[in-house]
């Protein structure tokens, strides 16, 4: 009996002791961290990236993708022309695979190290890296672990606890025990700390090493903030008389207009010709300008903001926006053209474009804003209201856009347009307000870079019963001549709440005429949103349509407080 209490005496031990060792005593193994079979790993902000970098010190080169994901999510590699391409505020760097010789703003640098193309990883050298975007690289001579660090970013450094020459600390593989140590630290030791889990900090060592260490183990100290190098003074548009921005769009498809011909347009500040249009793939522009034009603007104290299509050419407009080189060849040539005409401006209208292209449309921008801001020239946009048009609406990336042009133009017109098949005004107040303010909520673009575009033609509609069917057609008047129309009937309108502007109609060979009128009325109120917006001010389509008393509707109402 006592042999057997024994026995069961030194079982209890032996389980007590296993148990003891299952859950209470460390592992002691070391074992180095596991870098996924990658050559250089590279780690941020405590992670590792499954992807690696190339060569050492001052070859030392990044993948594109992770540049993408941490650093820049604009940076693109163009396979048809092998070209990395970055953007910043004030540059745009075309580097090339395999050449030495890149360019910043179409001005040629040499590069110690070119662009490489393994299978489909694109390496990207650090010099250019470093300039661009200000990074922290570490490269750790024992392991070769990459450890980068942006501006801005905050490392929690932490010290292993203890007294010189008491036990060291392990750093393990997982936050338990039973893991794996990578090594053991010298109290004193520095890590930095990137997260907390219970009673564990996840730190990571000088040599980029990251694991796991016990919080008894590690006092936290100071946070370092990686320094941001003040940003230089951006581009400022030239001063306009008036302050806010009052606008007129000047249509020219075959000649300029006579000059001699145009009365006084009073607190008009801006005038935007239509004269430069995208004449074929390679991005050639069919140029229109005209210096008398631009000599009698000045002499009126207007800055000419000379207006950029795409011919409204989808087909032709895919394939000048699909390569670097065919983008900036449209881009230089504006630049130019803004050299050779004296221009303040430049006011960029792609209409017609394929949803597929709406990624070219914003490098387009990004590239073209820099190099014209290098000119002097301001950069404006016009975007339609949000709407289901893959080809005149959905394209325009208007978020993406909105940080890189000086202002966007809102085309708050055609609500109803020339087919479509319900008569209606062309811009009714409430569909204009709601149309601002969606841009603003929901693509993030301030006031402060909106400008609001009115219509100066109205549409008169035509209702005709055809085979038991209302068939709707319609045609574009100027002011003038709807008040002549209303002179000749002896019309007499209303005001129409719903659309804010005044309202006529009127039947003729048993067809119901419909006419929302744009006059000083639906002017003042699209003008007055300018001021509960604080936008940055109204542009018109267009000069010619309008009756004279209209601008000085718009002036008065701009210098409102």
């Amino acid at each position: 009996m006592k042999w057997f209490l024994f026995f069961v005496f030194v079982c209890c031990v032996l389980a007590g002791g296993y148990l003891y060792w299952q859950w209470y005593w460390p592992n002691s193994t070391i074992v180095e961290p596991s870098m996924k079979g990658l050559e250089k790993p590279i780690y941020y902000k405590g992670k590792l990236f499954e992807v690696s970098a190339s060569g050492e010190k001052e070859s030392l080169k990044l993948p594109l993708s992770f540049i993408q994901e941490v650093v820049d999510p604009d940076i693109r590699y163009e396979k048809e022309s092998q070209s990395v391409i970055l953007t910043t505020k004030d540059k745009v760097v075309r580097l090339k695979t395999n050449e030495l010789t890149a360019v910043v703003n179409e001005k040629p640098f040499e590069l110690k190290f070119t662009v490489d193309q393994q299978d489909d990883t694109v390496l990207i050298p650090m010099e250019p890296l470093l300039d661009l975007y200000r990074l922290q690289i570490k490269e750790s001579e024992e392991t070769g672990v990459v450890t980068i660090h942006k501006e801005g970013d905050t490392i929690r450094w932490g010290t292993v606890s203890g007294q010189p020459g008491e036990k060291a600390k392990a750093i393990r593989s997982e936050p338990t025990i039973k893991a794996p140590k990578y090594r053991d630290l010298d109290p004193g030791e520095s890590v930095m700390i990137w997260s907390a889990l219970e009673e564990w900090y996840e730190v990571q060592l000088s040599n980029g090493w990251v694991g796991f260490m016990k919080k008894e183990h590690v006092v936290p100290g100071q946070e370092e903030v990686i320094p941001v190098e003040p940003e230089k003074p951006g581009f400022v548009p030239k001063p306009l008389d008036g302050g806010k921005i009052n606008l007129t769009w000047q249509q020219v498809y075959n000649r300029n207009p006579d000059t001699s011909q145009i009365g006084p347009m009073p607190g008009l500040n801006v005038i935007s010709p239509q004269w430069f249009h995208l004449e074929n793939e390679e991005g050639l522009l069919k140029n229109m300008a005209d210096a008398s034009f631009v000599q009698w603007a000045h002499s009126q104290n207007y800055q000419v903001w000379a207006l950029v299509t795409n011919s409204f050419d989808p087909k032709r407009t895919s394939a000048a926006l699909s390569t670097y080189d065919r983008r900036m060849n449209m881009i230089k040539q504006l630049v130019t053209f803004g050299k050779m005409y004296q221009l303040q401006g430049i006011n960029i209208d792609f209409e017609n474009v394929y949803l597929k292209d709406k990624e070219n449309m914003v490098q387009f921008v990004r590239e073209a804003v820099p190099l014209l801001h290098e000119q002097g020239l301001v950069v404006s946009i016009d975007v339609t209201v949000k709407g289901g048009s893959e080809t005149y609406s959905l394209f325009m990336d208007r978020e993406a856009i909105g940080p890189l042009v000086d202002y966007m133009m809102v085309m708050t017109y055609d609500e109803h347009w020339a087919s479509s098949p319900k008569a209606g005004s062309v811009a009714s107040l409430p569909w204009v307000e709601k149309g601002i303010v969606r841009i603003m909520e929901e693509d993030g673009v301030p006031p402060s870079k909106l400008v609001l575009g009115v219509p100066y033609y109205t549409r008169i509609w035509t209702e005709e019963i055809k085979d038991g069917k209302t068939e709707v057609s319609s045609k574009a008047v100027s002011m003038e001549k709807i008040q002549d129309l209303i002179k000749e009937k002896q019309l007499t309108p209303a005001f129409d709440e719903k659309t804010g502007q005044n309202y006529v109609e009127y039947t003729e060979d048993g067809k119901k005429i419909k006419i929302w009128i744009e006059d000083a009325t639906s002017i003042r109120s699209r003008a007055e949103l300018v001021n509960k917006y604080n936008l940055a001010g109204i542009a018109s389509w267009s000069r010619g349509f309008e009756t004279p008393d209209i601008w000085e509707v718009i002036k008065e109402t701009l210098a409102q407080p």
